[in-house]
């Protein structure tokens, strides 16, 4: 608690409100140990009246008393106004902080002592000013210099203590070192800062400061999760679960629960939900926030998030659409019905959700990026423009993400402006350097422009990172066979198309092809007839073979093939079909929905 006399009881809770007013009272007289938080257990309670500190309450009230009777009975009618208005000034403004009235929030608070501050001021100086005139020696002016110089230096020093959120937090814990809270602030800091090892630290602290602080735990986890210490992520939030209230009979226990606390089981469930085979159990931890508040909104985005892995994509909507009736002007659930929609193949109106989202939040990145991408799919030149403007929106936005650049490209591609195309695939590679269908548009996108040789690294680069790319293998092996003329290199490619897909049509014709060139007419024959009982149909497999068959049994010579043997590029075909770029969303480029942790 941050005021742990309120929850006290009798006696400790008067006789620690009362000696507050002491400790209040000596920060005003001796301001040396400032901190900039004194709640929960800064001040060990006062809890029997032989504790010694009662002697300073006592001292305390003795001071008023006087003053109060000094302030009526005296005569000189000058000490009278100074010292009602120095205790005006003093004791009515602190009141309300004093507990007399209402419990506060808080244990001492130094903010609340800037008004009474001016009263005590006016009592000292016009103390000073009665010694002053009763005794005229210099060392009374001595002692008041050095008070001044000594606070001015006090100020000064203070002032850098709140430089940064770390050094305000570690110059209390110099003074308050009971305070879990002043060590979360401090973890919280240094977790600002990347600095996660030594934020647990800290955070650990807190937790054997104050076992039952349910916060510090949830803090720990965090920053385990942050490391990927996920078992010890995992046991720092069931730590925290376990403290969280346990329901009474007849008692609302959404109401006995702080909202902050019931991210405990959130950040559980998101933690587990990267198991795919712990996701019910995630989902059952969300159903948990939700009975506990009803209108726990971040519970129902995750738990959408998990149906949608489920391949629960009704319940997801269900969900999503009553997170809605509680948050109505939340672009993230927005944008995730826009994705589950999308999921169920309705492009209409996941589209008109991803607008809401960016109605109500023009920079939504996630929102920007699907609906550019949709509209892009719905295939309509009049909605390129609207893509190619919301793409460039994240890019003003400082957005360098390579999925924005290859969008980019691919709308310049629809609009048939090569350059445009190239410079932003090339964009999207320098951020990501084995960004498939980046590497792979832009290789096409070059050998289309008849610079095959340009195109001839990115494929490489392609295949060095997904050696399983069929397409690329195919382009490259082209460019080996018609501009390059390394048919070792080229045969290479054909085989390597063969080993991941014994079955594929167009790397066994090619390979035909290689032999062709090389002038090895019979293996030509042999390779081609496979090809044939591989696609029966296809008519210029059939062409192809017959043009072999008829120069074999011509049984030409050496020169005379040379002279009649057909040119690789006729006898060779490129599909276009399967080596155009393809728009449409895949695995790696899939929208996901927004979890919030």
């Amino acid at each position: 608690f941050d005021n742990p006399a309120s929850v006290s009881d009798w006696p400790a809770r008067q006789l620690t409100y009362n000696y507050l007013v002491s400790v209040n009272a000596w920060l005003l007289i001796f301001p040396c140990d400032l901190c900039c938080d004194w709640t929960m257990g800064t001040i060990p309670l006062v809890e029997s009246t032989s504790d010694p500190r009662n002697l300073a309450t006592l001292a305390t009230y003795t001071v008023i008393i006087a003053l109060v009777y000094t302030a009526f009975t005296t005569s000189n009618r000058t000490k009278r106004i100074v010292v009602i208005m120095s205790l005006g000034l003093t004791v009515l403004p602190f009141l309300p902080a004093s507990n007399m009235f209402f419990p506060v929030g808080f244990v001492v608070a130094e903010r609340v002592l800037y008004m009474p501050s001016m009263g005590f001021c006016m009592l000292v100086a016009y103390g000073l000013g009665l010694i002053i005139d009763k005794c005229k020696s210099r060392l009374v002016l001595i002692a008041v210099a050095v008070i001044m110089v000594t606070h001015i230096m006090k100020t000064y020093t203070r002032n850098w203590d709140w430089s940064s959120e770390y050094a305000i937090f570690t110059s209390g814990l110099k003074v308050n070192k009971l305070n879990a809270k002043l060590y979360n602030n401090v973890g919280h800091a240094l977790e600002a800062e990347n600095r996660f090892q030594e934020a647990l630290a800290y955070f650990h602290k807190a937790v054997s400061v104050q076992h039952d602080d349910i916060g510090a735990h949830i803090n720990v986890g965090r920053t385990y999760n942050h490391l990927k210490m996920y078992k010890e992520a995992e046991n720092a939030y069931l730590e925290a679960k376990s403290l969280l209230p346990k329901a009474k009979p007849g008692e609302s226990y959404q109401a006995r629960i702080a909202p902050n606390h019931l991210n405990v089981l959130l950040n559980l469930a998101n933690l587990i939900a990267k198991n795919q085979t712990r996701l019910e159990e995630a989902d059952m931890l969300y159903r948990q926030a939700i009975s506990m508040r009803s209108d726990y909104t971040q519970a129902y985005i995750n738990r959408g998030d998990v149906l949608l892995k489920l391949n629960r994509t009704k319940e997801a909507q269900e969900v999503y659409e009553r997170a809605l009736f509680y948050d109505t002007d939340n672009p993230d659930i927005y944008y995730n019905l826009g994705v589950v929609l999308l999921e169920q193949g309705k492009h209409s109106q996941a589209l008109a959700y991803l607008d809401k989202a960016l109605e109500f939040d023009p920079d939504h990145e996630q929102a920007l990026l699907n609906s550019a991408i949709l509209l892009q799919e719905l295939g309509q030149a009049n909605l390129r423009k609207l893509a190619e403007k919301r793409l460039l929106r994240l890019l003003s936005n400082g957005q360098k993400n390579e999925r924005v650049f290859f969008n980019l490209g691919m709308l310049a591609m629809d609009e048939g402006d090569v350059p445009a195309a190239e410079h932003w695939f090339r964009q999207a590679i320098l951020i990501k350097e084995d960004f498939r269908a980046a590497l792979f548009n832009l290789a096409l996108l070059l050998a289309d422009d008849h610079r095959p040789l340009q195109a001839a690294p990115f494929l490489n680069q392609l295949v060095r990172f997904h050696p399983d790319h069929v397409k690329a293998l195919i382009l490259l092996g082209d460019i080996y066979i018609n501009n390059i003329k390394d048919l070792d290199a080229a045969e290479n490619c054909y085989q390597r198309i063969l080993q991941l897909d014994p079955d594929n049509t167009q790397g066994m014709h090619n390979l035909c092809v290689v032999y062709v060139e090389r002038g090895l007419l019979k293996e030509a024959e042999t390779c081609l007839q496979k090809a044939h009982l591989m696609a029966p149909h296809e008519d210029y497999i059939v062409k192809h073979l017959k043009i072999v068959q008829n120069r074999l049994h011509a049984k030409q010579t050496p020169n005379q093939l040379n002279e009649g043997r057909p040119d690789s590029k006729e006898i060779r075909k490129t599909e276009k079909d399967t080596t155009r770029p393809d728009t449409n969303l895949k695995s790696d480029t899939k929208p996901s929905t927004l979890s919030l942790s």
